[in-house]
């Protein structure tokens, strides 16, 4: 069994089936939880695997709420496109990490980037829609724990 554990969340959703597909990503790639930040989540017809069943979703109000809320020794790792970011070939995950997405219209706020410990960035030259990547930054962590 591997140590640590991560979560992935979105900070201000836009939709609830960017929350619900990243739901389904996370319990199929094993992520230890999901949340999100500014907006609530409702159970969707379409989670055929019942997500919520396996894994929780945590809901903040606040960015500083859910900062006040994260594990000890965690690492929060922000999705974005900055020339801060590190290029998610060259990123390696911590053992205990949460993971924090964006919608593709405003990105993560400046709050938010300046709590990250470190930013990564997904090709491509334009925002990916957030399930979508958020389904490659948990892919990404699966293949590379592999490898090692």
């Amino acid at each position: 069994m591997e140590r640590g554990y991560f979560g992935i969340g979105i900070q201000n959703a836009k939709t609830e089936e960017n929350i619900g597909t990243l739901w389904r990503s996370a319990f199929i790639l094993g992520a230890s939880f999901i949340y999100t930040i500014g907006k609530r989540y409702k159970k969707q017809a379409s989670d055929t695997p019942q997500s919520w069943r396996h894994i929780p979703l945590y809901n903040y109000e606040t960015f500083e709420e859910f900062y006040k809320a994260m594990p000890y020794d965690c690492r929060l790792i922000g999705i974005e496109l900055d020339e801060k970011s590190v290029p998610i070939g060259e990123f390696k995950h911590p053992e205990r990490c949460i993971s924090l997405l964006a919608p593709e219209d405003s990105g993560l706020s400046k709050e938010a980037i300046n709590k990250c410990h470190e930013l990564v960035i997904l090709p491509g030259d334009i925002c990916l829609n957030v399930s979508v990547a958020g389904s490659i930054v948990l892919y990404d962590r699966i293949a590379k724990s592999k490898r090692s």
